[in-house]
């Protein structure tokens, strides 16, 4: 845990080649949107820079689907995956702000969720309860309860992260001054809810997911695996996809092929090779029962829900500047949709467009052009 600030802030993490630790903090319990309770809830997180004496130089920054805590390296040897966007002398300049990044309710990197040991001292398992988007900010703002933020500077996120982001503005207006929703939506669609159903269907319907309750045995690898694949033909476009791969066929270690033929049959796409990597590096680093809680949770996001239309659900949010981003290649998220949120916000937000031909990934990809249009909050403080 951090220790209390020597400024007056409550919290002190160290500048420089610090931070990027992960932390935790319990904040008790939590009553959900859907109904019931979590009896206890720990956050996990991690934080770069000083929390000043107001507790209003805080940052927020929200990982997406199956993302961590961990946005830049610090102390750590691993790169973040914003890394050049937060640390001393970058666009969000941890000498100046204090930078949180915290794992969603329901994940599987710190904070209480479906394999996190229950009352009884067994893993909630299939007992863990739906959760949604604006449960998980809930629990954020106990979070920054806890370490004395009175107010973000800004709250940041892309993709599911632009969810939460969002999610805090429409529910803690008083407490954002800035909000960027990059790469994301006001609410789900039909198509994303599709794809994000075949990916929670891949995952139950393996023999070893045992209805959520797989701990003491075989975890379900298989069902996991095709559901990245699944996601992951989302998050990069197609003309991505062809260029890299095409009909190529991969090379592992037999006679060269340029094209599957009846002749090569039991031979592999080089696209299909690439699938495997990325089901494989998933499988290794994720709990399956918390893709499927995050996965339900963002499929129920939107923030109008028991709030009216649209615009009057962000009413509320007049005073907060906002920046609403869009990759011009995505189409897991289109850029209409970024219009759509754009024109419903109280006042005049211009759609910034992320140019990247890859598709969605291009909001973690293109970090330069992320931190060109968030530079403008940083540079004039």
């Amino acid at each position: 845990m951090a220790s209390p600030g020597s400024d007056g802030g409550p919290w002190s993490v160290a500048v420089g080649p610090g931070g990027g630790v992960l932390r935790s903090v319990s904040i008790g319990s939590l009553e959900l949107e859907a109904g019931g309770v979590l009896p206890s809830v720990t956050m996990a997180f991690e934080c770069w820079g000083t929390l000043n004496a107001a507790g209003d130089n805080a940052v927020l920054i929200q990982h997406a689907l199956t993302g961590s805590t961990h946005v830049s390296r610090g102390e750590s040897e691993e790169d973040g995956w914003w890394e050049g966007l937060v640390g001393p002398g970058e666009v969000i300049d941890t000498t100046k702000y204090f930078v949180v990044s915290a794992n969603m309710l329901g994940g599987c990197y710190g904070t209480t969720g479906p394999s996190s040991i229950a009352e009884d001292g067994h893993p909630y398992g299939s007992r863990f309860p739906f959760v949604t988007i604006r449960d998980s900010v809930q629990a954020e703002a106990g979070l920054a309860d806890k370490l004395g933020i009175s107010t973000w500077h800004s709250v940041i996120g892309g993709s599911m992260g632009g969810a939460r982001a969002l999610e805090w503005a429409a529910t803690y207006p008083e407490r954002v001054q800035r909000c960027a929703v990059v790469a994301s939506c006001a609410a789900s669609t039909a198509e994303q809810i599709a794809f994000a159903q075949a990916q929670v269907l891949a995952i139950r319907q393996d023999p070893n997911f045992a209805n959520g309750d797989y701990y003491d045995g075989a975890a379900p690898t298989t069902g996991l695996g095709l559901a990245r694949r699944i996601a992951h033909i989302t998050y990069r476009s197609e003309a991505e996809l062809e260029h890299r791969f095409a009909r190529k066929a991969q090379d592992d270690g037999g006679t060269i092929t340029h094209e599957r033929t009846a002749a090569n049959a039991l031979g592999r796409y080089q696209v299909e090779s690439y699938l495997d990597h990325q089901a494989h590096k998933l499988v290794g680093r994720f709990d399956a029962n918390s893709y499927i809680v995050i996965s339900e949770a963002l499929m129920s996001h939107d923030v109008s829900r028991g709030r009216g239309t649209l615009v009057e659900a962000l009413a509320v949010t007049q005073g907060i500047e906002f920046i609403v981003a869009a990759v011009n290649s995505d189409r897991l998220y289109f850029p209409a949709q970024s219009a759509t949120l754009a024109a419903a916000l109280p006042g005049a937000v211009t759609v910034r467009s992320i140019d990247s031909p890859i598709g969605h990934d291009g909001f973690l990809t293109e970090v330069g052009a992320v931190g060109q249009f968030l530079r403008e909050w940083f540079v004039k403080d």
